[in-house]
């Protein structure tokens, strides 16, 4: 596995939480941020590439994540969950905040190396999904498209649900588009390979 070279990722921690620019980590370590719904499967996909059981806390209620949780791999990299976007049972002033709070990130911030943009395999990509997509093409950061839960589909309809998926997100076939299972452990080479070519 090509991460075992350059990462121990089993030296992984939550470094800290934070709500604004003041609390980020004051250094140059490259960063990966995390974005999609809210119950895509980031904290899945955060565990089962760093090989932990429950590193990112994985919730049956979405939208836990409100704030930035910065994790510190190996003192090497940093990887970035930003708060789901689209649960419904989150006022609209907290959406609006939490959308300030991953803008700011995201276009402020120097150690941003990528962002892993999490969409399900399953469905159309959510208005939020094609936004973010959108968003991150505008101002030029480089976006890794994951498909998630892609073992809730027989494997014969995948390449039908990439292009359809690839369609409506307006797909730029420069970037990287990885289907993803936490379940069957599939995709997960392919993620580390994708995310160490951006550092």
């Amino acid at each position: 596995m090509a991460e075992e070279q350059v990462l121990n990722t089993h030296n992984a921690s939550i470094l800290l939480s934070a709500a604004n620019k003041s609390h980020y980590p004051q250094d140059d370590l490259p960063e990966v941020a995390l974005a999609g719904r809210s119950n895509v499967g980031k904290s899945s996909f955060i565990n089962t590439i760093l090989g932990r059981k429950n590193l990112a806390r994985t919730s049956s209620k979405p939208g836990k994540t409100q704030l930035l949780n910065f994790f510190n791999i190996d003192d090497k990299l940093r990887f970035v969950d930003v708060p789901g976007y689209g649960y419904a049972k989150v006022s609209k002033s907290e959406r609006a905040k939490w959308g300030k709070m991953i803008e700011e990130y995201l276009i402020t911030r120097d150690n941003l190396r990528a962002v892993v943009s999490l969409v399900d395999l399953r469905h159309e990509p959510s208005k939020e999904d094609v936004q973010m997509y959108e968003f991150l093409k505008y101002y030029e950061i480089p976006v890794i498209i994951v498909a998630t839960k892609a073992d809730k589909i027989p494997r014969g309809k995948w390449n039908k649900q990439e292009s359809m998926l690839k369609k409506q997100l307006n797909f730029d076939q420069t970037d990287s588009f990885i289907i993803f299972s936490a379940v069957d452990r599939i995709g997960i080479d392919e993620s580390w390979d994708t995310i160490l070519e951006h550092l």
